[in-house]
This record gives C-alpha cells, sequence and structure tokens, in this order.
C-alpha cells in the first residue's frame, strides 16, 4: 500500500497556534488538525503546502523549517505527516475549505480531538514549550 505524503503546518502569533476543523462529510470529520493536506505526485512538499494553505484558508505563507515528521499507518492506507513551521505573509486566514478555524493556546490544543497523526505533533509541541514561545 502506498503511503500519503501528507503536509501540515505550524502556524503560530501572539503565543496562539492555528488549528482548523476538518469538514463534516469527510475522514476524521470535525475533528482539529494542523493546516495543510495531501502532497501531489511529482509536487515538492513546502510548494504542496502552500497551495493547500491558498486553497483551504486564502493566505499566503513562508514554509520554514520542518518542525516535526510523523509516520501513522491508518486502517485505509499509511500516511506520512511533515510539519513545518510557517508564517503568514498575506491575508488572515478564513475558513474557506474546512469547517472551522481556531487560534488556540497550548492549554486549548491539549484538549482539541485531533486525527491520531496529529498527536505525536501535539506532544511534541507541549514537551517543547519553550521552543514555542521563541516561534
Amino acid at each position: 500500500m502506498k503511503t500519503v505524503v501528507v503536509t501540515a503546518a505550524l502556524i503560530t502569533e501572539q503565543g496562539k497556534i492555528l488549528v482548523t476543523q476538518r469538514k463534516k462529510g469527510s475522514s476524521h470529520a470535525l475533528l482539529w488538525e494542523f493546516p495543510g493536506g495531501k502532497v501531489k505526485d511529482g509536487e515538492e512538499p513546502r510548494e504542496a503546502l502552500r497551495r493547500e494553505l491558498a486553497e483551504e484558508l486564502e493566505v499566503e505563507v513562508e514554509v520554514g523549517m520542518i518542525f516535526d515528521a510523523v509516520f501513522y499507518s491508518y486502517p485505509e492506507y499509511p500516511v506520512l505527516l511533515l510539519i513545518y513551521r510557517c508564517r503568514v505573509e498575506k491575508g488572515p486566514p478564513r475558513p474557506i475549505a474546512c469547517q472551522d478555524l481556531r487560534w488556540v493556546t497550548l492549554r486549548e490544543l491539549e484538549k482539541l480531538a485531533m486525527p491520531p497523526a496529529d498527536d505525536p505533533v501535539r506532544k511534541h509541541l507541549l514537551s517543547s514549550r519553550e521552543k514555542l514561545l521563541l516561534l
């Protein structure tokens, strides 16, 4: 079974992290996640992330260094999730291709229902609180 490569953004602003809610009817419906999406065949992951964030949130971002990488095997297919630090360069995020979005604190992030592949990233963030303040 082919591994699906997915990119996601770690966007922080004023001590809060941007998360989006998956649409009703989608896989993992209404769960919260780091915004992003699937990498198309032949697409560079950072470019895929820029494209996905433009489509999903109508923003232009600067994609920075990778923050984390997670391999998770869902029953349907395995996923390699690449999380990049990003900075919004243009536009406030708007929930165009997602149910909703929120800026959350680490404490709020800890309580959100998230897909299993996002959970190791959340744990990484919670264990590196000092580093997060430097973002």
